[in-house]
């Protein structure tokens, strides 16, 4: 069961490296173009070998221009999808939906704490942007590996000006979330992309201010994990099925190659409908989704399988052949 997508047909307009491993795409819809709001994203659809397969990628900017854009990190653990997309040039054609949004960005607070890290900058840029047009008083957070990882860090420069602070990891340069929480107002909303173990600290700092809940918002990326992304095995007892997981395959991928009828809506570790029960593990579970708690993680009793992984061993798992 997945979410119930709009398609139609975009044509690659233009391209552009941000970074060496970051290529900026425009693309002009064949149609009316419908306007996203800040935190939008679309789904891109992609063929991986001989299988189409789809992708979701943040909307970068309003779109003032009639076209969107996306950002596609190219990455060595790639599944496929980024490696597809860095192949089509302009005036390639390519099925893409209608915006939806996961991270709606809520006006009409006093104070604002945008944080970013690596690719998640891509989400964080429209808030940004839509912020300034609304006068708002926001301060972004923006962490990257090097000075030459910083993706859009010139044209949000130009636009936000010294609301702006880049912290580069090969500089020493590191976020303390929990004093930049302190600063943000009692009535401030903080809103945060990045991988995993960022959005792990910054729950984690949001939990220990005692603030509400609902003034954090979060999105994340399901290729980020805490361990590095290995082949492992995953067995099925009640279905006799012992499974391999490829290295550049999600659990939830093998799985549903290997005839297993599987529910599930978001495939980035959000939603929860894809988790299943845990029998037992032979090696380090990565829990790499943002929809269990960090005690339910460590509890071991049930794992996202769509973005969740096993490093250095298998997993048994109990599933319904639905």
């Amino acid at each position: 069961m997945a979410e119930r997508i709009e398609w139609g047909e975009g044509v690659v307009r233009a391209t552009r490296d941000l970074t060496a491993d970051i290529r900026l795409f425009e693309i002009a819809p064949q149609g009316r173009l419908i306007p996203p709001s800040p935190g939008s994203h679309i789904n891109v659809g992609v063929r991986i070998g001989d299988r189409s397969d789809v992708r979701c990628y943040s909307i970068v900017g309003p779109c003032a221009d009639g076209l969107y854009h996306i950002a596609v990190k190219r990455l060595q653990n790639s599944r496929g999808g980024s490696a597809y997309l860095w192949r089509l040039a302009p005036g390639a054609r390519l099925s893409i939906s209608a915006p939806s949004n996961h991270f709606e960005l809520g006006l009409g607070r006093p104070d604002y704490l945008l944080l970013a890290g690596g690719i998640g900058i891509t989400p964080i840029y429209s808030h940004a942007l839509a912020l300034v047009r609304a006068g708002a008083n926001f301060r972004l957070l923006y962490a990257c590996h090097g000075r030459g990882d910083a993706a859009l860090a010139p044209e949000l420069a130009r636009e936000i000006g010294d609301r702006l602070q880049l912290f580069v990891v090969e500089d020493g340069a590191r976020v303390d979330i929990a004093a930049e929480i302190a600063r943000l107002d009692p009535d401030g909303e903080f809103y945060v992309c990045g991988p995993i173990g960022m959005l792990e600290d910054a729950k984690r700092a949001w939990r220990d201010s005692g603030r509400p809940i609902d003034q954090l918002r979060f999105e994340t990326f399901g290729n980020s994990g805490r361990r590095p992304q290995v082949a492992f095995t995953a067995h099925i007892p009640r279905l006799g099925k012992a499974i391999s997981v490829g290295v550049n395959q999600s659990l939830l991928e093998a799985l549903e190659a290997a005839g297993v009828d599987m529910i599930y809506d978001c495939r980035r570790g959000e939603c929860g409908l894809c988790a299943l029960p845990i029998l037992s593990v032979d090696g380090e579970l990565d829990h790499r989704d943002v929809f269990f708690s960090e005690a339910e993680k460590a509890a071991n009793a049930k794992l996202c399988t769509c973005v969740s992984r096993v490093y250095g061993g298998s997993i048994t798992l109990d599933t319904a052949d639905r």
